[in-house]
């Protein structure tokens, strides 16, 4: 779940994310006519002055395919639905759909009827499209100072959808996705709303991510590591909770899981160095340098699939251990083939090669957890 969940890639509970989840107050004015949301007193006010062109650049060699799935290198585009799904980045959609099915998986409890299928689905949609979708638009939003420096071309910076659009589609998001999580909680029978709970823990934290005065970003340890629980570990409680029971065990496994969600979530901060100095916050390519950050971020994701395993080893599962085992020798390759050799060059080619791995290996330890 977005936050529930920039992002893992784009594994940003995340366009919980992929992939930037301080300023003053917001003031807020209804007139009859319109309503509309203003930053005061913003990082630019304070003297990062950002650089926001008039309108969108004219569309040149960018991509239609990117630009709906939210990733660099998208051409610009003038249709409001299509730049409304660009700031939901639905590229970070599918670690919290899969997160959910490992939850599901670890319950014990999913069935393939059409009642089971029918939840899972809605508890995709809850923490895929609205709230991770809700967590990719107001990270947008409060970064469009950063973005005016490391991505000038996005829709907000550019001119290209209005603020109080923007305001609109963060209300839709999170009251919709809310809405999903108080339903499944009916339709699951639940005497304590534990998916509504989840969502709404998952937003706060969405939000706190990105806004001031917290803005746990800022920081890099505490805001990637926030960032992947809302990947890992969210989504998986929530489908363990739909069909199951949540228990302290899982939970804490999952956390440690986030440790790797960690680790991802640093891939997408190279190449947002610049703008993160200009502004202050400490990335940690910023905080460490580069060479050091991208040591730290494979050392945070095979350091912690490997205690993983071994803790599945020590709890009487061999099998499942070796099979975890197995698919991370394949991301390790691809770190040195990609990542470690560039992180901001190959950074879309090493999570494209290698994230398949991990995802797997988060259902293998699902299905360890549920026998």
């Amino acid at each position: 779940m977005a936050s529930l969940l920039n992002t893992l890639p784009s594994l940003r509970l995340s366009n919980i994310t992929t992939q930037r989840l301080r300023t003053p107050p917001v003031s807020v004015s209804f007139t009859r006519r319109n309503f509309s949301i203003r930053a005061a007193d913003t990082d630019a006010e304070k003297g990062v002055k950002s650089t926001v062109p008039d309108k969108a650049p004219a569309s040149n060699n960018g991509s239609s395919i990117n630009q709906l799935l939210g990733i660099k290198g998208a051409s610009q585009e003038s249709n409001k639905w299509k730049i409304r799904l660009q700031l939901t980045k639905p590229v970070t959609w599918p670690p919290l759909i899969w997160g959910v099915v490992c939850g599901a998986a670890a319950s014990g409890n999913f069935h393939w009827t059409l009642e089971d299928v029918a939840k899972s689905i809605v508890c995709m949609m809850m923490s895929g499209p609205f709230l991770t979708g809700y967590t990719q638009t107001i990270n947008d939003w409060y970064d469009r100072d950063i973005d005016a420096i490391n991505e000038p071309y996005r829709p907000i910076p550019s001119g290209a959808i209005a603020e109080n659009e923007v305001i609109t589609q963060i209300w839709v998001l999170l009251l919709g996705g809310l809405g999903l999580a108080g339903l499944l909680d009916v339709w699951a029978g639940h005497d304590f709303p534990t998916v509504f709970y989840l969502a709404l823990g998952g937003s706060l934290l969405s939000y706190i991510y990105s806004a001031p005065p917290l803005k746990l970003k800022q920081n890099g340890w505490i805001g990637n590591f926030a960032l992947g629980a809302s990947y890992i570990s969210l989504p998986w409680w929530a489908g363990q909770a739909l069909f199951g029971t949540l228990t302290p065990d899982i939970i804490v496994l999952t956390l440690l899981y986030s440790i790797a969600g960690l680790g991802i979530a640093i891939v997408n901060d190279f190449k947002s160095v610049e703008g993160d100095r200009a502004l202050g916050l400490q990335s940690l390519p910023v905080a460490f340098g580069s060479e050091t950050a991208k040591w730290i971020c494979v050392g945070a994701i095979d350091i912690t699939q490997l205690s993983v395993a071994g803790y599945l080893l020590g709890a009487g599962k061999p099998y499942y251990a070796l099979a975890l085992l197995a698919l991370i020798v394949p991301q390790v390759f691809f770190q040195f083939k990609y990542f470690l050799k560039d992180p901001v060059k190959y950074d879309v080619k090493y999570q494209a090669s290698a994230q398949p791995f991990l995802v797997l290996g988060l259902l293998v330890t699902a299905l360890a957890t549920s026998h």
